[in-house]
C-alpha cells in the first residue's frame, strides 16, 4: 500500500500549546482513528512483517498491574502469532505491542508525518526532538498493561475501543524512587517498580475512546486497562535536549549505586553528577546507547 496523504489541513494531534508544558501530563485529541495504515488489514500485515524481525512484543492477559513489565511476555506467554492473535483480537485473550514501527518504510511516514507537524512547537518549548518512534498497541478486552515507565516523551492516542490510561508524574518520589529512575537509565531496569493498588489515588486517569489521548513525560508511570472490547492505540515518541540530560545524568547516578554510594537527587549536587558522568565515560556500552540516542528515529526496542 502506498502512503496515503492527507485530505484536509487539519493536524492530526490536537494539543493546547498555550497550556502545553514538556513536564506536564495533558489530555489530547487527535484525527488518526481513520487512518488507512491503522486498519486491520495493514496491521495484520506490518505484524507479519516485524514479527519476522522479533519486532513484536506480548503476553496473555493474565498480567496484572503489578506484574514486572520487563518479565510479562516470559511470565504470561501468548502461544498465538501476531497475525492470528489481530485476526481474532476479540477472543485472543492477548496483549500485544508492534515494536519501532518506523522501522517499516511505510510507517515511518507516518510517524514522521505527525511528529513533523508537531515539532516546530515542541521545539519552542523543548528542542533536540530525536529517535522518533511509534508502536501499536493492539489489546483484548480487559487486558492490562502492567505499570512501568519509558525513557521518551510519550502521545499515546486511542484509535479503536476503549481503554482506562493512569499516568503518575515524572517527578513523583511515592510511585517510583530516584533509585528506580537511576537503574533504569543505566541499565533499563525496571525491578524496582513496585506497584500498590493505593497508587490509583495519586494517579492522572484518562478513560479513552477513539479520537482522544494523552501526553505523558519522560518517565511517568503508567499503567493500562483495557475495556470490555478489542482495542487498538498507537504512541509517537521521541527524546529531546532534557530527556537525554536527565538520562544521562540518571544514569550515572545509577553507576554510583553500583558501587555502594548514595547519590542524592539529579541536580542537587554537582560532585555526584561529575563523578556519575565520569563513570559513565568508562561505559562503552553507555557511550554508545547516548550517540544512538541523538539518532533522528528510534531503532531500538523499549
Amino acid at each position: 500500500m502506498a502512503a496515503v496523504p492527507k485530505i484536509d489541513q487539519e493536524p492530526w494531534i490536537d494539543v493546547d500549546w498555550t497550556a502545553f508544558d514538556p513536564w506536564r501530563i495533558q489530555s489530547v485529541r487527535h484525527h488518526l482513528q481513520d487512518h488507512p495504515l491503522l486498519r486491520l488489514d495493514e496491521l495484520v500485515a506490518l505484524a507479519q512483517r516485524l514479527e519476522a524481525q522479533g519486532s513484536v512484543r506480548t503476553h496473555s492477559d493474565s498480567a496484572k498491574a503489578g506484574t514486572p513489565f520487563n518479565s510479562a511476555p516470559e511470565l504470561f506467554p501468548n502461544a498465538a502469532s501476531s497475525v492470528d492473535t489481530l485476526r481474532n483480537l476479540a477472543n485472543a485473550q492477548a496483549w500485544m505491542s508492534l515494536l519501532n514501527i518506523q522501522k517499516d518504510p511505510l510507517y515511518r511516514t507516518l510517524v514522521r508525518e505527525v511528529l513533523d507537524e508537531l515539532q516546530p512547537e515542541i521545539d519552542a518549548r523543548d528542542p533536540g526532538m530525536s529517535y522518533r518512534g511509534g508502536w501499536i498497541f493492539v489489546t483484548s478486552p480487559r487486558a492490562v498493561t502492567p505499570y512501568h515507565f519509558d525513557a521518551e516523551h510519550n502521545f499515546i492516542l486511542q484509535v479503536q475501543g476503549r481503554k482506562r490510561v493512569y499516568v503518575w508524574p515524572h517527578d513523583d518520589q511515592e510511585v517510583a524512587s530516584e533509585h528506580a529512575r537511576d537503574l533504569f537509565h543505566l541499565s533499563h531496569e525496571r525491578y524496582l517498580l513496585r506497584w500498590r493498588d493505593a497508587f490509583r489515588e495519586r494517579a492522572h486517569v484518562f478513560d479513552l475512546q477513539p479520537g482522544q489521548g494523552a501526553y505523558m513525560p519522560s518517565t511517568s508511570p503508567h499503567m493500562v486497562e483495557n475495556g470490555d472490547g478489542a482495542s487498538v492505540t498507537v504512541s509517537f515518541t521521541y527524546y529531546t535536549d532534557s530527556t537525554r540530560e536527565k538520562a544521562r545524568l540518571h544514569a550515572g547516578h545509577g553507576a554510583l549505586r553500583k558501587l555502594g554510594l548514595q547519590p542524592p537527587h539529579i541536580g542537587q549536587s554537582g560532585l555526584s553528577d561529575s563523578l556519575g558522568a565520569l563513570l559513565l565515560k568508562l561505559r562503552g556500552d553507555y557511550r554508545g546507547k547516548v550517540a544512538h540516542a541523538c539518532d533522528e528515529y528510534a531503532e531500538e526496542a523499549a
